[in-house]
């Protein structure tokens, strides 16, 4: 048992980091010294036997829920995103977000955030993301006349929301229908007006940008035929359509990827450029078995946290001390959740994150009355803006590395570019109209409010507005305040 968690410590600190590595083995040994531990951190002592037979063989810790989730659900999913990027899904979506919006003005930066956010909900890594298509969108936009901190921000935030992007939405979207019980289609559902709204805040903004820049689109000779695109490609979004069905209307999750998956080799074996050959399935089952030990390796640690929590009672007794210490402010609960999300999204994968203020937050804020999903969602939300914020700001510093922009600068305009996700979490949590919940009326209009808001906050960022140009200081304060009413649903 020791020899299984000294392992499974081994792998955290191999794919996850040194920070992740120190967090996972402090909170392992944890109950040999809780009861030596202050107010709500104690907890009932451990010996070192029990403590190695209660992670390695308890239901809580190693083989607790993350890991389930990885058997259940998880890996279907791992492997179809390793067949789209074995059979060229990548640089589809790419081809195809440049013969969507490649030609508009400051095309390519639109084709960054549409390319970034299909990506991103396959893989759910943001550094990945970055790197991965950053080498391509980014060096297009400064041709065209971005500034290379523009640039950066524009990736990084693109590649941030890519895991807040259904239909995947990365790992942590399943392991969050676990936690809540729900069929992970009602998470995926709950995310989607919020993704949505991000990305258009995004758009919105690179093409006032252009606008008041006058930045032009592509050359028309690098824009591909659409028609010509979606000939090679269909097969690519014929698949995702298949996924789709199966997860929302047929209920299949945990054999909805697999079936895709063969869907997408077959048809990408009809193809005549780049078809499907078996010679390419030695690359498909490595990049598979990559990319489930990377997932395998930190979720085992972040098993150890959850069990030693459990184990010890440190958990449960956390949440009551925040929602004693809020005495009934759910504002001021929701901003102590914002908080600890954030920093602790400094130093831990968005998984790792998650799973451990799931444990530990989710119960104050459901228990203050709030709906379970809209307050896990909040937590999923404030865990990921570290990437798009100083001092860590991991995306924006990939981001600058290929801009080669001021990695500071680059984080700071990118919390700029990124604000919508700042107070997004607050809506939905305080007034769940934005996760579709609710009668059809409220939903109508709270969304309708919400897009409006969304256009006026990135018309006094960027100063302009449209059929109306550039416009000043005092025009853009007073745009940025009616943007902040109309985000108020009701």
């Amino acid at each position: 048992a020791a020899l299984f968690c000294l392992l499974a410590l081994e792998a955290v600190r191999r794919v996850g980091g040194l920070v992740l590595f120190c967090i996972c083995a402090f909170f392992f040994a944890y109950p040999l010294f809780a009861e030596s531990m202050p107010g709500f951190l104690w907890g009932p002592q451990s010996d070192f036997g029990t403590l190695v037979q209660q992670h390695t063989l308890g239901t809580e810790s190693i083989i607790g829920v993350p890991m389930r989730v990885v058997a259940g659900l998880l890996i279907g999913f791992l492997i179809f995103g390793s067949a789209l990027v074995i059979t060229g899904g990548g640089e589809f979506f790419m081809t195809f977000a440049t013969a969507r919006m490649g030609r508009s003005r400051g095309g390519p930066a639109k084709v960054a955030i549409l390319s970034s956010g299909f990506f991103g909900s396959l893989s759910g890594s943001v550094i990945s993301n970055v790197v991965t298509t950053g080498q391509l969108t980014i060096p297009t936009m400064k041709r065209v006349g971005y500034p290379p901190i523009y640039a950066g921000a524009v990736e990084a935030c693109a590649s941030t929301g890519g895991a807040l992007m259904p239909p995947v939405m990365g790992a942590v979207a399943f392991i969050m229908a676990e936690f809540l019980n729900v069929p992970y289609s009602t998470v995926m559902i709950a995310a989607v007006v919020p993704a949505l709204l991000f990305y258009l805040a995004l758009l919105l903004q690179a093409d006032n940008y252009a606008a008041r820049n006058n930045l032009q689109g592509q050359p028309a000779e690098e824009i591909p035929d659409l028609w010509a695109t979606l000939k090679t490609g269909w097969h690519f979004l014929f698949s995702l359509t298949v996924l789709i069905y199966l997860l929302v209307w047929v209920g299949i999750e945990a054999h909805a990827p697999y079936y895709a998956t063969i869907v997408l080799l077959f048809t990408s074996s009809l193809q005549r450029t780049n078809p499907f050959r078996p010679s390419k399935l030695i690359g498909l089952i490595e990049d598979s078995v990559k990319n489930v030990a990377n997932i395998v390796g930190v979720l085992a640690g972040i098993g150890m946290i959850v069990g030693s929590l459990s184990y010890t009672g440190v958990g449960g007794a956390f949440s009551r001390e925040l929602l004693q210490f809020a005495g009934g402010n759910v504002f001021l609960l929701l901003v102590f959740g914002a908080i600890t999300s954030f920093v602790l999204g400094m130093g831990m994968t968005v998984s790792a994150c998650y799973i451990f203020l799931a444990i530990v937050m989710g119960p104050a804020l459901i228990g203050a009355g709030m709906d379970p999903v809209a307050s896990h969602l909040f937590i999923l939300y404030w865990g990921m803006l570290s990437y798009i914020t100083p001092p860590v700001a991991l995306a924006a510093v990939a981001a600058s590395s290929i801009a080669g922009s001021n990695a500071l600068k680059t984080g700071i305009l990118s919390m700029r570019m990124g604000l919508t996700n700042f107070i997004l979490p607050f809506l939905f949590v305080l007034s769940p109209t934005l996760i579709l919940r609710g009668d059809l009326a409220s939903i109508l209009h709270d969304v309708t409010t919400a897009v409006i808001a969304v256009w006026l906050m990135a018309s006094a960022f960027e100063g302009w507005l449209y059929y109306v140009g550039r416009i000043g200081m005092v025009t853009r304060g007073f745009l940025l305040v009616a943007a902040l009413c109309f985000l108020d649903p009701g």
